[in-house]
This record gives C-alpha cells, structure tokens and sequence, in this order.
C-alpha cells in the first residue's frame, strides 16, 4: 500500500520506522523545513534524518496552501497519508484525497488535550493515565472519528520527555494495529464527545516561574511537565535558576 508519511520531531519517527517495518510503500516523507540551530547551522528534524537515512523521499514546503503541496500528493498517488506531529494543519484538498483517508496519531485520549501540547498538560493537570489515539484527520482541530485508542499509566517520577519517548512507541504499535482495519473494513470508528474535550495550549516562557504558595504536587507537576521546554523555574538570589527535577517528603497535595 502507496503511504505519504507527515512529522516532523522524534515523536514521529517511531511511526515513520513502524510503517516501514510493516512492509507499507512510503512514497513520500514531509516535514518541517530546517531550522537554524548552534552557531546558525541549519539543523534537519529528526524525521528528515530518519528518512534520508531509509532512503526517502523528504518533501519541506513552507507552506500546505499555494497548492504545490496539493500537485505532489497527486503525483505521489498515496492510498493513505498518515501523520504524527506535523506541525501544519493539512488543506481539506489533501485531506480528501487518499481513498482510506488521512490519518493521525495524536498523543492523547481523546477528546481530552487536543491541541499542541497534550503531553505536557497531562501532567501539568496531574492525570495518572493517558495515551494515544489514532484518529481521522477532518477540519477541525483533532476533532476527527476516534479508530484506535492505546493507554498507559503516567509514572510517578516520569517527567514529558521520558513519557514522550513511551507514548511514541505506544503511538507507533496502536498505529500498525490500526492500519489493517482500515484496509480491510473492518475498522469501527467512533464520534469524539465534544463535551468531554479540553485543549491543550502551546507551552510558553509565562508557564516557567514556580509559584511556591501552591502544593507541593503542584509544584512536582509543574517540574515534570515542563521539561525540557520551558522548564519550571525560581529565582536564588536574584539570579533565574531552573528546575529539572524535585522530591518532596509529601506529594499528597498537603
């Protein structure tokens, strides 16, 4: 089966991987344009290293709008386009094209944290579970049917890049369980509950300073879900120090 492969950071290459471990046909890799790194040096993401790596086709348009994009997928003749951390919102032109669709695999439980940030905002909000979905992709902003969920618990100790590094493997297994419903129909998609929805907000610099009248769970919530961007942060002396890690004799909230 013709596959078109979207991601951009680390996350997405266990998926990438998978689908190449699975026998499917990547026909096409697209990605994030380079980025300017240390010492201005342009800096791949990882998925384009990935790819080049595996001998890939690597696509970077700056933009999904001006219907280049659009001429490529035609031309690449996908039957599925399957995504995973992107980092740009597809046109509903591409979105229409593959006779199974365009898919995605989305770092949470649907419909809770749908948005750029659902690792970080787990923990931030202190859940004890989340996972990952396997969802269509539609207009709106991971709103799509549901087709396969993975869960796991988060650990006590776990901070977001670590439960990254878990929910991309999780991510990459839910996916090769999927993908086969799908082609065979056997697939049974289900409609997200809007209600039940929240959104999980990009991370910024304002969400670093700890405020240390909160409880000490909050505080080791905070630590944990903002690593390694912005991480948690407090000022010694007049001096900005950041936070990568905290024990806490209580952790019950007193």
């Amino acid at each position: 089966m013709r596959v078109v492969f979207m991601g951009t950071p680390d996350f997405a290459v266990a998926s990438l991987a998978r689908l190449l471990q699975d026998g499917y046909e990547v026909v096409g890799v697209f990605t994030q344009p380079d980025k300017p790194g240390n010492r201005k040096k342009m800096t791949p993401p990882p998925v384009k290293v990935f790819a080049e790596e595996n001998g890939l086709t690597v696509y970077q348009p700056t933009t999904l709008k001006d219907g280049t994009a659009m001429e490529t997928i035609r031309a690449l003749q996908p039957e599925l386009i399957v995504v995973a951390a992107y980092g740009k919102l597809l046109p509903e032109e591409i979105l229409n094209f593959p006779k199974l669709g365009c898919i995605n695999v989305h770092s949470s439980i649907l419909p809770k944290y749908r948005g750029a940030a659902p690792i970080n905002h787990a923990i931030l909000d202190g859940e004890e579970e989340t996972g990952v979905t396997i969802m269509y992709m539609e207009k709106g902003l991971d709103t799509g049917d549901i087709i396969r969920v993975g869960k796991t618990a988060i650990l006590p100790d776990e901070d977001a890049q670590e439960l990254t590094a878990r929910l991309a493997a999780l991510g990459a297994e839910t996916l090769s369980e999927a993908i086969p419903t799908l082609v065979d129909g056997t697939a049974q998609p289900r409609k997200q509950d809007d209600s039940a929805s929240c959104y999980a907000s990009m991370l910024s610099r304002e969400m670093s300073p700890i405020d240390w009248t909160r409880s000490a769970k909050e505080i080791r919530n905070q630590i944990r879900g903002l690593i390694p961007w912005p991480c948690a942060s407090t000022m010694v002396d007049e001096v900005k120090v950041k936070v990568f890690r905290a024990e806490f004799g209580d952790t019950t909230g007193k």
